[in-house]
């Protein structure tokens, strides 16, 4: 099967592409490797976020209001 090739007439001039990269390009992908690896070399220091109890408090009135206007 034979297909046709339709030029427009002259080619254009390739247009330049910019090869450089902004300075963060580079260092947040590398920061973030550098982080989880340091996680992976030392799980012992990591640890969970834990809630401020100003936070929990919070949420309990606020499920005990939402459960008054509810039920």
């Amino acid at each position: 099967m034979t297909t046709q090739v339709h030029s427009r007439g002259e080619p254009t001039a390739p247009v330049p592409v910019q090869s450089r990269l902004p300075w963060w390009a580079l260092a947040l992908p590398t920061l973030a490797f550098l982080v989880l690896l340091a996680l992976v070399a030392h799980p012992g220091e990591a640890h969970a976020a834990v809630a401020s109890p100003g936070l929990a408090g919070l949420l309990d009135r606020l499920g005990a209001f939402l459960g008054g206007l509810i039920g």
